[in-house]
């Protein structure tokens, strides 16, 4: 189904999305909406095809439906002024996204998403997709997109609400847990050979549970020294 979803323009992939089922709530529709995907692809010709594509240095931008999937997922956390962490950041375009669903300028409710990613060179191009995408004056402390190691999470601007990870985990990282408000939520791939989205939620009390999802293959996140370069 999900593979049926490409569309000639960013609003018809969308539109073809919701068609499928693979965005339910309004919410999500109108904030990917807002953020064309043309922006934060190597080659434009594809950008509006539902599947993942290289961005070079060995990583991927995922395919839209799966960021679908993580959005709607993570939905009942993304309120305005809520605090997101997004590893694995790459393009940024799930950051600028996360940015619409946790800011609400009509109220003047401003959340705040960090993208963190391990290859500077990928940093510097998020940063220049999300300024090309209208978004430069959100990353004035809306949206921070750093450079680092995100199987340690970002302490600086913990506790998030809710965290994304776009890259599979061989074990489930335990400094992003910790990392989890009380309550928070986190999407993750966790695996090898075979791997499995778990939500995880951590409640208010600070109990964790750990809810298997649905069976995916990505890329693995990893450090810089063993990320291959192209």
């Amino acid at each position: 189904m999900a593979w049926t979803c490409t569309g000639a323009t960013n609003a018809e992939l969308i539109k073809n999305m919701a068609k499928h089922g693979l965005i339910n709530s309004a919410r999500v529709q109108a904030a990917m909406s807002k953020v064309d995907r043309s922006n934060y692809v190597r080659n434009k010709h594809y950008a509006y095809e539902d599947s993942p594509q290289t961005i070079g240095y060995g990583a991927t931008i995922s395919a839209p439906h799966m960021h679908a999937h993580a959005l709607e997922y993570l939905l009942p956390l993304l309120r305005p002024g809520a605090r997101v962490l997004d590893v694995g950041s790459g393009s940024g375009y799930l950051c600028a996204v996360l940015h619409h669903l946790v800011s609400d300028p009509e109220s003047g409710t401003t959340g705040q998403v960090v993208g963190i990613e391990h290859i500077p060179e990928l940093v510097e191009w998020s940063v220049s997709n999300l300024r090309r995408d209208g978004l430069g004056s959100a990353l004035d402390g809306a949206i921070e997109m750093v450079t680092g190691d995100g199987r340690q999470g970002y302490p600086s601007f913990a506790p998030y609400d809710a965290i994304h990870v776009g890259a599979a985990a061989p074990t489930m990282p335990q400094p992003l847990i910790e990392q989890l408000a009380r309550p928070g939520r986190m999407f993750i791939p966790v695996g090898t050979d075979a791997q499995v989205i778990i939500q995880v939620d951590k409640d208010a009390s600070g109990n964790i549970t750990q809810k298997e999802l649905f069976d995916v293959m990505y890329v693995p996140l990893m450090d810089r020294e063993k990320q291959a370069v192209f």
